[in-house]
Parts: C-alpha cells; structure tokens; sequence
C-alpha cells in the first residue's frame, strides 16, 4: 500500500476537465452541422437498364432527376420502364448512403464512433 493510502481505498484519478470536455463537444457538433451540410449539398446518379433510364438523388435522399431514353418508353411494356425506375433510384439512393457514411466517418472516427450512430 502506498504512504498516506488507507486499506480499501483507491488513488484518486485526476477528474476531467469539464470545460475542455465541453469545448471538444462543441467543436465535434460543428464539424458534424458542416459534414451534413456538404452531405445534403451533394448528388448522385445511377442508371439502370444499360443507361435505359437514370435517376439522380441528392443526401437528403430526394429524387432531383429523372432520364428517360425514348427506346426505354415501350407502350406494351410499362412495367419493364417502371422497374428500370425503381432499380435506378434504388442504386442511387444506396450511393448516396454510402457517400454520407464517408463523410461522416470522417468526424466520428476520431472520436472512435461509429460513422453509422448520427
């Protein structure tokens, strides 16, 4: 046991500063507002049959645009077009998920967070 120690008792550990802890927060939410601003800010695209039809999303996971190719318009054959849509925003809205993970890891992974708790 040490000097001055008595039995049961364990050295005191130096407590954390509460203002730097603080400040820390603060400067992590920040970088945090700034990497979703520049997630929403972004766009992505992807396209589906052979570039038949594509969809462009931006991060706050709305469809901004929708192109069509005329030889993807078959009158007889709707449900093909309607599933070439639904296959092109579904890969754009998965690549602009995986963007937004990036960046965010980007703030949380020096605090040894995961990207995907925010």
């Amino acid at each position: 046991m040490g000097k001055g120690m008595k039995a049961g008792k364990k050295p005191s550990m130096p407590k954390p500063n509460k203002n730097a802890q603080m400040m820390q927060l603060q400067a992590m939410q920040q970088r945090m507002e700034a990497a979703q601003a520049e997630i929403d800010a972004m766009e992505t695209e992807a396209s589906a049959g052979g570039g038949a039809v594509t969809v462009r999303v931006n991060g706050k996971h709305q469809i901004v645009a929708v192109n069509i190719q005329p030889d993807a318009c078959d009158p007889d054959d709707v449900e093909m077009l309607q599933d070439l849509i639904i296959a092109a925003a579904n890969e754009a809205m998965r690549s602009i998920d995986e963007k937004s993970q990036t960046e965010m890891s980007k703030v949380t992974g020096s605090m040894g967070l995961p990207g995907g708790l925010f």
